[in-house]
């Protein structure tokens, strides 16, 4: 099954490398370096660091310790805008500007632009959740909506959008902007069960802190279902062979674009179950464009093959000249396992007590790069007709699945016959 289980199911202990830090070369008052990047160091000495001496005391002036202050909460409140939907976060932040503002008419125009520029932010993400909610809370099942309407008006994929092509560009527009509303802060807080540097210390988890990286991966989830249901829902074989091969296009042309998330999720929605068992149905298909998608996705040695396409859209978005070149849109749920593995399989201390620095720096590497990708801007003409088909239509349950498999193609053994006889009883109340 494609579907994505909970974060602390997704992973086992066997991930990344123990041995992430090297060797220390430079040792400045209790701080590591190599190569002018901080390695380690422990607490006290980075405090220390920071502290003014002799050699090092910034004015206190406010008018000139101001700038770096604001230049500090402005990178701070562009960069992690939801560290302040904590109320007392932003109490603390405003009672800060309110300091700084009051020492130059300059310093006050440019703290209300930063107050407005947050509170601006936290509104639309707050408005997108409202959507999400809403979407979420008028879903069907798709069986339902059959025993009310009759088959023959039953919209489906290509009566909607003919053209794969098409397709693949707003499934694009829907990955770009998922994308786009999750935070970095998001992405730590998922996998925080204890206090980063205290091993000992529990930590309060709030699922609204990663509310936006969850939906994201339940949209993944729903696309899968929706390529099984749109291929299972057609009573002719012929017709469900000419739905396999569009989704196969639409695959590949999400593969051309960089959508590696929802051509992982149709490949996953295609080797559901279901459908991989209607035999007669793929026996019509023309699978060579699909073995090659498969290969390219192909979970061996780590993803290797995908790993490889990845780095080349990535290359190649380094050196675009167009929106177009520019999308790279990962599979999110290896995504997250990375940083699972990293976060999970190397130490936040060293044996001697210190902070592993380099794995922080590691972490930060793969976030930032995922930061960039999701401000990349969609550069395809939005189709709302589309669009809401593809966020809305009611989408089978796994039983709706393996009924409407079952009544497309009969069940080969008595295990099948016996899960049909089921089936049949409990959702339409036939025996």
């Amino acid at each position: 099954m494609p579907q994505t289980p909970p974060f602390a199911a997704m992973f086992d202990s066997s991930g990344y490398s123990r041995n992430l830090y090297q060797s220390k070369e430079d040792n400045c008052g209790g701080l590591y370096y190599h190569d002018n990047n901080l390695l380690s160091g422990s607490l006290e000495a980075l405090i220390q660091h920071l502290v003014p001496n002799i050699d090092y005391y910034p004015d206190n002036r406010i008018r000139k310790i101001a700038p770096k202050i604001l230049q500090l909460l402005t990178e701070w409140t562009e960069t992690f805008p939801y560290d302040f939907r904590d109320e007392r976060m932003m109490r603390n932040l405003k009672e800060l500007a309110q300091r700084i503002a009051s020492g130059d008419e300059m310093y006050r125009k440019n703290v209300q632009q930063l107050l407005q520029n947050l509170i601006r932010k936290l509104a639309t993400v707050s408005q997108y959740e409202e959507v999400l909610a809403k979407i979420n809370a008028t879903s069907t099942d798709r069986l339902t909506v059959l025993k009310t309407k009759p088959q023959s008006i039953q919209r489906d994929i290509i009566t909607v959008c003919n053209d794969p092509y098409a397709l693949a560009q707003q499934l694009t527009h829907i990955e770009l902007e998922r994308l786009n509303y999750i935070g970095p802060e998001e992405f730590v807080q998922a996998f925080v069960q204890k206090d980063p540097l205290d091993n000992d210390k529990s930590c309060y988890r709030d699922r609204k802190k990663t509310q936006n990286l969850e939906a994201y991966v339940e949209w993944f989830n729903r696309l899968s279902y929706l390529v099984a249901t749109e291929i299972c829902m057609p009573v002719k074989k012929k017709h469900r062979a000419r739905v396999i091969e569009y989704f196969i296009d639409v695959a590949r042309e999400c593969f051309n674009i960089g959508n590696f998330n929802s051509l992982m999720a149709i490949i996953s929605g295609m080797n559901m179950s279901p459908v991989s068992r209607l035999k007669k149905t793929w026996a019509k298909v023309r699978t060579a464009k699909f073995d090659i998608l498969e290969h390219q996705m192909d979970p061996s040695s780590n993803f290797y093959n995908y790993r490889t396409a990845l780095r080349g859209a990535t290359q190649r978005s380094l050196t675009a000249h167009s929106n177009r070149e520019k999308i790279v849109i990962p599979f999110f749920s290896l995504l997250i396992k990375d940083i699972y593995f990293l976060n999970e399989g190397c130490a936040n201390r060293l044996p001697n007590g210190h902070v592993n620095f380099e794995k922080f720096w590691e972490l930060a590497k793969q976030v930032s790069e995922f930061m960039t990708w999701k401000q990349v801007e969609c550069p395809f003409e939005r189709d709302r007709k589309i669009l809401q088909y593809l966020l809305t239509v009611p989408v089978f349950s796994d039983d709706a699945l393996y009924l409407a498999s079952y009544e497309s193609e009969s069940p080969e053994n008595h295990i099948e016959k016996d899960r049909w006889k089921t089936l049949r009883s409990a959702l339409l109340g036939r025996v």
